[in-house]
């Protein structure tokens, strides 16, 4: 037996391939419910079966309507937090959202793309990790590898290929350094979620 790219395999390595196509086929499968579940509009249903499929969600925080995950087991979020619909948070490495965050409607967060430059095209993946009271403005592009410092602001539509700075505002695509928070003993708790968003 040969593999997509014609290398001949051995018993032991088809066998391998075979169970990771299956288990594949089981993550596609969850995925599929949980698109499903985030349709559900109430905070409690969703928020039950989230961390039912590996989610870990500090308290009271939500997590809105239309939210799509790839492999979820990796995804903590932290107390008060809130997420906007239509996001999509990636799980194939570690995403670390820390407490207070306010991530706005359609933010796209990825912790694992393909290598241009690898002859195979191999995925590769790095840590996402945004700390306490961050803001990310709706549109918005997280990277593989970024850390967003606590306090920090992203403005709509930037794509934020690099670390953000403590209480530092970035913008733009690529995202840089468009200002700065002036208030730097952040203590706000996030607001009251929709009830049927």
């Amino acid at each position: 037996m040969v593999d997509k790219n014609g290398k001949q395999l051995t018993n032991s390595e088809v066998i391998k391939k075979s169970w990771t196509r299956l288990l594949s086929y089981f993550l596609d499968f969850e995925l599929m419910l949980l698109n499903f579940i985030g349709s559900i509009p109430l905070h409690v249903v969703r928020r039950f079966f989230y961390r039912l499929a590996g989610i870990k969600i500090g308290r009271s925080s939500t997590i809105h309507c239309w939210v799509r995950f790839y492999d979820p087991k990796k995804i903590k979020i932290g107390d008060g937090t809130i997420i906007g619909d239509h996001c999509f948070l990636d799980g194939r490495d570690k995403l670390l959202i820390g407490n207070n965050v306010d991530i706005a409607s359609q933010v796209l967060i990825y912790n694992s793309e393909h290598d241009i430059n690898s002859v195979d095209f191999k995925p590769i993946t790095a840590p996402v990790i945004i700390e306490d009271h961050v803001f990310i403005g709706p549109r918005a592009i997280i990277l593989p590898g970024v850390k967003i410092g606590q306090g920090a602001a992203v403005a709509a539509g930037a794509v934020v290929s690099r670390d953000i700075p403590e209480y530092k505002i970035y913008g733009g695509v690529p995202a840089r350094e468009i200002g700065e928070r002036r208030a730097k003993d952040l203590h706000y708790k996030l607001g009251r979620f929709k009830l049927f968003q």
